[in-house]
């Protein structure tokens, strides 16, 4: 446990463990192609890339809520370490996933880029994903230590507690479009609904009471 804390809390091993999955695509597209992905590789990277940020997502929200629950667990501590940079990994693949779909939908033909934002507005997953990309854009953009310094404390968590809105909205996104099956975006989603339920309930929960000495104090 002790060497798993230590690697968890490295730069190094976070990078790794973010770029990987971006990499994922090579193996079934080059390295051992498989007939189901090579019929329509992009659309395959295009899914992949929506995975990999819900993922990654649902994955930095839990890092509070663990924190919380376990303030003593080492492994929840070195995870929360990398909050800013796992958040900002889930923005980059939500916006490789963005440029993929435009690029699947003109074929590289820029000039039907106005089109397809204009057929997004009348499908709802499309849009409600193009409202959850802008949140995520909005809040990497504030996340540096300069914006919580021009905004404020306060006002900037304000702000970032709009990820749980980006969140659910991702949720609608994947579950309408059906790009993953429904009960995958469960087991993407559904460990982080479990621990901010019992983060709650734990935060509701009557603080015990300072005990008293039972021993009179002395005259």
């Amino acid at each position: 446990m002790a060497v798993l804390e230590k690697l968890l809390r490295s730069k190094v091993v976070i990078w790794i463990l973010l770029v990987l999955p971006g990499l994922w695509p090579i193996w079934p597209i080059w390295v051992r192609p498989d007939p189901s992905v090579g019929a329509d590789p992009l659309k395959f990277i295009l899914h992949h890339l929506g995975f990999t940020a819900c993922v990654l997502l649902a994955t930095v929200l839990t890092f509070t809520p663990l924190r919380m629950l376990w303030p003593k667990w080492g492994i929840a501590q070195a995870l929360n370490r990398h909050r800013r940079l796992v958040g900002v990994a889930a923005f980059v693949y939500a916006l490789l996933h963005l440029t993929t779909h435009v690029i699947y939908e003109t074929g590289l033909d820029w000039s039907q880029l106005g089109h397809v934002f204009q057929v997004a507005t009348t499908k709802p997953f499309q849009l409600v994903g193009l409202i959850a990309f802008t949140i995520l854009l909005i809040l990497t953009v504030t996340s540096p230590n300069a914006a919580i310094k021009a905004l404020g404390g306060k006002r900037w968590k304000l702000l970032h507690r709009l990820v749980y809105v980006a969140a659910a909205l991702a949720v609608y996104h994947q579950a309408a479009a059906r790009k993953l099956f429904p009960m995958q975006v469960v087991w993407i989603f559904g460990p982080l609904l479990a621990l901010e339920i019992a983060r709650i309930i734990r935060e509701r929960k009557p603080k015990p009471a300072a005990r008293r000495d039972a021993e009179p104090a002395k005259v």
